[in-house]
């Protein structure tokens, strides 16, 4: 039975079936969160060298944390 409903059945997430504002709209969003996550891994190096003592705890308790996990 043909889908009556207007919608494309191929998905949301198919490029051509969203509109050039809805693209732009992701696309925009895409590049801050590409440029919030690298200025976050920045943020986490500049702490890891102001406080290397804290910094090492931290690679310590995901040591600990991965050899306890259960795979």
């Amino acid at each position: 039975m043909p889908d009556t409903t207007g919608r494309d059945s191929g998905g949301a997430r198919g490029s051509k079936a969203l509109p050039q504002a809805q693209r732009e709209r992701e696309l925009e969003r895409r590049h801050k969160r590409a440029a919030f996550l690298r200025e976050l891994d920045e943020a986490k190096e500049l702490r890891d060298r102001v406080k290397p003592r804290r910094a090492r705890a931290a690679r310590m308790r995901q040591q600990m944390r991965m050899r306890t996990f259960r795979w």
